[in-house]
């Protein structure tokens, strides 16, 4: 780890192991199963989780479920308006991969044999973009899913007793900024980092996915556990936040 005494402080005051304010609204929309806007500082993103019975053709009698997500950005998410990949026709590669991503972190901790052939699709809009829009997609995702669950469970559609979730998961993003490993990186720091990376852990501390690629200049060891061990501990804040969350009462949905 880089010793605290040598730790410049970022340009928005935050020390290195500091996240940005963190903000988990659940019920954030009526309609769907399980909804959350999540706030990673001025990031932000709606992630809606649908159940619906049944599952897609290829798991048909075999009696498990299905969970997969949908990521997307809003046309002015950003500083400047982009098209709606719907209009494109077809959807880009950085959505799809992040789509993918968000899927496989959830199925890290599903039982999709006690979900039943069921199937939940979350949803993540990103509403505004100022970095790590996709580990906020993850960790507000989690959470969406959670109360997806615990409403189909409320309706019968799954046993009362079935326990499909084995875990949470939650996502946060480190990188080498000005020479030093830095936490939840935001746009600024994101588009100028010497090293970027993107961890996905669970919450008892097991690593789903580490995405990260050096952007200018080669990293060594040393630099990459500093990196792991950044995102560690904010992974678990992340957890405790999701866990503090699910604690409280949502707003009630207007059905």
């Amino acid at each position: 780890m880089t010793d605290t005494t040598t730790q410049q402080a970022r340009h928005d005051g935050r020390t290195p192991d500091e996240t940005r304010e963190v903000r988990i609204t659940r019920n954030w929309l009526d309609h769907a199963e399980g909804s959350v806007l999540v706030e990673f500082g001025r990031t932000r993103v709606l992630c809606a989780a649908s159940f619906t019975e049944g599952v897609p053709r290829w798991l048909k009698g075999k009696g498990t479920g299905w969970v997969t997500a949908e990521y997307e950005m809003l046309p002015r998410s950003t500083n400047t308006r982009s098209d709606r990949e719907s209009r494109k026709g077809k959807v880009g590669g950085r959505t799809h991969e992040i789509s993918r991503l968000v899927g496989r972190s959830l199925r890290a901790i599903i039982d999709t044999k006690a979900l039943g052939e069921n199937t939940i699709v979350l949803d993540c809009d990103v509403l505004q973009a100022d970095g790590g829009t996709r580990t906020a997609s993850i960790t507000g995702a989690y959470v969406a899913l959670v109360d997806a669950i615990e409403d189909a469970r409320a309706k019968g559609l799954i046993a009362k007793d079935a326990k499909p979730l084995t875990g949470s998961v939650a996502a946060v993003s480190v990188g080498i900024v000005n020479g030093q490993p830095v936490i939840d990186l935001d746009y600024p720091e994101d588009s100028t980092a010497e090293t970027d990376m993107n961890v996905v852990m669970t919450g008892d501390g097991r690593f789903v996915e580490v995405q990260g690629t050096a952007e200018n200049g080669a990293f060594d060891r040393a630099m990459l556990d500093a990196l792991l061990d950044k995102a560690t501990v904010g992974c678990a804040a992340l957890t405790a936040a999701q866990q503090a969350a699910l604690a409280t009462t949502p707003r009630a949905r207007e059905l």
